[in-house]
């Protein structure tokens, strides 16, 4: 699975690389098909904008965004928006009738 972690209008440190990378590390726990994931963070005026597009084998990329103050709080509540996402689809694919 590949991170690539991508900055607009800010200046991306390592510090919010290992850490973009680290909760996203994490993503494929909840669906075994993500093969690529890409982080988007940008800051426009005063507040950060997080977006992350994961891309999954079979299905349309997952999009989750959040804005606010903090880099950090972004990130995890976008990890967080896009974990639900990919556990519900997952749910949605095991759960189906075959007829």
């Amino acid at each position: 699975m590949q991170i690539k972690v991508t900055g607009k209008h800010v200046e991306i440190t390592n510090a919010i690389e290992q850490y973009a990378d680290k909760k996203c590390d994490r993503l494929d726990r909840f669906y075994d098909r993500v093969s690529a994931i890409d982080i988007l963070i940008d800051k426009p005026n005063r507040e950060f904008e997080v977006e992350i597009i994961s891309h999954v084998d079979g299905h349309d990329p997952f999009v989750s965004s959040c804005r606010g103050d903090d880099v950090y709080a972004c990130i995890d509540e976008s990890v967080d928006k896009l974990t639900r996402q990919l556990s519900d689809h997952k749910e949605k694919i095991r759960n189906r009738k075959h007829s």
